[in-house]
């Protein structure tokens, strides 16, 4: 499984956070939003999360062709190779002398489904999930038939939750869902809801609202800062 690491250019010991991109794999905005995260001291770990499906290096475009690409590998992974993807993640920056012990998450799109998922790993203490989409609707393939919101519960780290009131991808009906299933778990979380429409973090989409971005990166800041 590739795996992009974006770092602080010392060697002093520092916490990592698992990154998770869209179904396009990691695009430029993807990159460039791991570089910043890397640049407030924080191991960045980007993976090709559809790596089983495609040739390394794999980079889909934001077009017609890359979307219905992205989907199709989506509907082709089962949600516990995810699971198989964290923790060889985990297992590596066990290995690593520039790691402080401490794991986060995030994650944009799938990708904040992905952080989600990630949190179920016992190391993770924090996942910021931009706009998390599948988890209302259980579409992602789960041969086990136990999907994430079913396994919520087994999370102990703190989650933090973050919406366009605009996204058609997950809908108000599909976030009071999550909103009500995550108050049952009793989870530590926060939930952050924007005027803002789906993919706002993408700095290559007419979607993307620069001051919404400002405003989610030091809410996740803040929580990394804090717990990691």
């Amino acid at each position: 499984m590739r795996t992009y690491i974006h770092r602080p250019s010392h060697d002093k010991q520092v916490p990592a956070i698992l990154f998770y991109s869209e179904i396009f794999q990691q695009t430029g905005p993807i990159e460039r939003a791991a570089r910043f995260m890397a640049g407030q001291g924080y191991a960045v770990l980007v993976p090709e999360i559809f790596h089983e499906l495609n040739p390394i290096g794999t980079v889909l475009g934001y077009d017609v062709a890359g979307r219905d690409k992205g989907n199709a590998d989506k509907a082709a992974k089962d949600v516990q190779g995810y699971d198989g993807d964290n923790r060889a993640m985990i297992d590596y920056l066990g290995k690593q002398a520039w790691h402080n012990g401490n794991v986060g998450a995030m994650g944009f799109c799938i990708g904040g489904h992905l952080a989600f998922r990630a949190a179920l790993q016992h190391e993770v203490k924090a996942s910021a999930c931009f706009y998390a989409t599948d988890l209302h609707s259980n579409t992602i393939p789960n041969k086990s038939n136990q999907h994430s919101m079913d396994r919520s519960g087994d999370i102990k780290g703190e989650l933090m939750m973050i919406w366009g009131k605009q996204d058609s991808h997950v809908p108000t009906a599909g976030r009071v869902l999550i909103y009500h299933k995550l108050l049952e778990a009793n989870l530590n979380f926060t939930w952050h809801e924007f005027n803002g429409k789906h993919a706002f973090m993408r700095d290559e989409d007419e979607r993307y609202d620069a001051q919404l971005e400002l405003i989610t990166y030091q809410l996740a800041m803040q929580m990394f800062s804090r717990t990691l």
